[in-house]
């Protein structure tokens, strides 16, 4: 199978990087600078799990594609997400599936209308990496892995062909039977940690040491929950008390990205992992006032940013 990364940042160059390290069949689609980069000195992944220099990684630009591939991984940010889309499209045939690693829901309403929702697969992704100075890929903590699956559940044979292919390579990929409770269950983890660091521009545990922080935290969790619960994909036991125990550890030096997104001046991706929450729970007529404040402290920091 040919697959196309979409992306060789972070988490596409981390899950791109594995699976060409284990041999498959990878091109990265990418900017004229990242493709310097990597033609320079090569694809550097520094991991926990192992480094590895991958020298000349295959890559390509936007309006060099000329053929189908048969799995594209995206890797985009949200505010990316239309120019992704754009680039990528003539990689896009009859029979390719979309595996996209975005936050929340939003996204799969945009590839749907673009290319079908028979091409699009649920994915999600966790994983602690960034890319330093040098631009190598660097990831912070073993933790890897990489779900995917049928948006109405079971696993057809592309999964399962799929599953093959990225067995080979050191993702902690996984085929799920229920991709889409899973993607709820990380919108509701992710929105939680990022709305309460987010605002309170801290880790986790400094906000649960100061009076009303732990409330707070608590009170976002379960306005995310009742939403999700709302949409039809209440959290499950299981997962809810993991996320509550992640949230309500002492100490925790634990912060979303979009937090070091803002420490670093950097977009964020306010509407897709906050507002969208909002603009569900206003149809459900769930009441949603701290990610509301959270929400309004986001727009107010893109409107500073220009």
């Amino acid at each position: 199978m040919r697959v196309l990364v979409v992306g060789a940042g972070a988490i596409g160059g981390y899950f791109g990087g594995r699976m060409l390290e284990a041999g498959c069949d990878v091109t990265f689609l990418v900017r004229p600078r990242r493709a310097a980069e990597l033609a320079g000195a090569g694809l550097v992944i520094r991991s926990p799990n192992g480094d590895v220099t991958l020298k000349n990684p295959p890559t390509v630009q936007a309006g060099q594609l000329a053929e189908p591939f048969d799995i594209v991984l995206l890797s985009c940010k949200a505010f990316d997400l239309d120019d992704a889309v754009a680039s990528f499209a003539p990689a896009v045939g009859p029979q390719t599936s979309i595996i996209p690693l975005l936050n929340g829901m939003l996204h799969m309403d945009v590839l749907d209308a673009r290319f079908g929702r028979e091409r699009v697969l649920g994915g999600l992704c966790a994983i602690a990496a960034t890319l330093n100075e040098a631009r190598e890929v660097v990831q912070l903590a073993p933790m890897q892995s990489l779900n995917f699956g049928e948006r109405d559940g079971g696993l057809s044979d592309r999964v399962r062909a799929i599953a093959k292919i990225m067995a080979s390579g050191k993702l902690g990929a996984v085929a799920s039977e229920n991709i889409v409770q899973e993607m709820w269950e990380k919108w509701v983890f992710l929105a939680s940690l990022a709305a309460s660091t987010c605002l309170m521009r801290s880790p986790v545990g400094n906000i649960l040491a100061v009076p009303g922080g732990k409330d707070f935290i608590l009170g976002v969790l379960d306005e995310c929950s009742a939403v999700a619960a709302a949409e039809g994909h209440a959290p499950s036991g299981p997962f809810f008390q993991r996320t509550r125990g992640l949230l309500t550890s002492d100490g925790s030096q634990m912060t979303a990205s979009m937090f070091r997104d803002i420490k670093a001046g950097a977009p964020v991706e306010a509407d897709h992992v906050i507002g969208d929450l909002i603009a569900r729970g206003d149809a459900a007529k769930v009441p949603v006032p701290k990610l509301r404040i959270a929400y309004t402290h986001l727009k107010a920091y893109e409107k500073q940013r220009g």
